[in-house]
């Protein structure tokens, strides 16, 4: 007479059924967070220096903000043609500033965040700044790949210089700015041109009102200088670098 076979199939259909669900829990640890609720430190954030605007209902309501902008075919077709050369010019001056005060070299690896079409980064490899990537939530190949700022694609550590001008445009200030210091090398550079002097535009989702403000927030980095600019509504340009002593995990 043949044994029952009942418990030895019930058996491994629960072993498949706690690997499957061991799996799914793996995949679901590696995905990156989408911030659909305000974190706990970003609630903190209102000031007088610094203020968060109201009236996004979740994450995705907040993306979908941005995109009305870099997806709208008119500024996507003023990006490409009117504004690219007179951008890039712009951005190369910035860019020979730095590195004339060795802030910059030709052998760092850049990152232009919040690039849209690139221009900031075509203008990197214009003065000689040849690894030079951009990161937007729309991609415009080969200078831009997709990315969000509050969450980069990069590993720890991985470039000597960031820059960008999207600053306003965070909805998690301390998360825009923890992944700059996240992903540049010991000693990296930060360069942020921000507006102090008056209200940024519809799109963005903080205000600033003070370099201080912007300072505190960064854990690992000091102030390198502070200096008026004009830089397409941007009127001031924080340069900091991150410490060299590496934090022990």
């Amino acid at each position: 007479m043949r044994p029952p076979t009942k418990p030895l199939v019930l058996n491994r259909f629960l072993i498949s059924l706690f690997l499957s669900a061991l799996l799914l829990l793996l995949l679901f640890l590696r995905q990156p967070h989408n911030y659909k609720s305000l974190p706990t430190e970003e609630k903190k954030l209102d000031s007088d220096g610094l203020r968060i605007r109201p009236g996004f209902t979740s994450y995705d309501s907040y993306i979908q903000h941005q995109l009305n902008k870099t997806l709208n075919p008119r500024l996507r077709q003023i990006w490409k043609t009117r504004d690219w050369d007179r951008k890039i010019q712009v951005f190369s001056r910035f860019f020979q500033d730095l590195k004339r005060e060795m802030l910059l070299t030709n052998s760092s690896r850049a990152l232009c965040i919040g690039a849209r079409m690139g221009q900031e980064v075509e203008a990197l490899k214009r003065v000689g700044v040849a690894d030079s990537i951009g990161i937007d939530l729309v991609p415009c190949p080969p200078l831009v790949i997709k990315g969000d700022f509050h969450n980069q694609p990069f590993d720890n550590e991985t470039f000597d210089f960031e820059f960008s001008n999207v600053f306003d445009h965070a909805l998690y200030p301390r998360r825009f700015l923890a992944e700059i210091e996240r992903t540049l090398k010991p000693g990296g550079v930060c360069v942020l041109h921000v507006a102090l002097l008056k209200r940024a535009d519809n799109y963005s989702a903080n205000d600033l009102f003070s370099v201080e403000a912007l300072v505190k927030l960064f854990e690992r980095s000091e102030v390198v200088r502070v200096r008026k600019v004009d830089g397409f509504g941007l009127d001031t340009e924080v340069v900091l670098r991150k410490s060299e002593r590496r934090v022990l995990l």
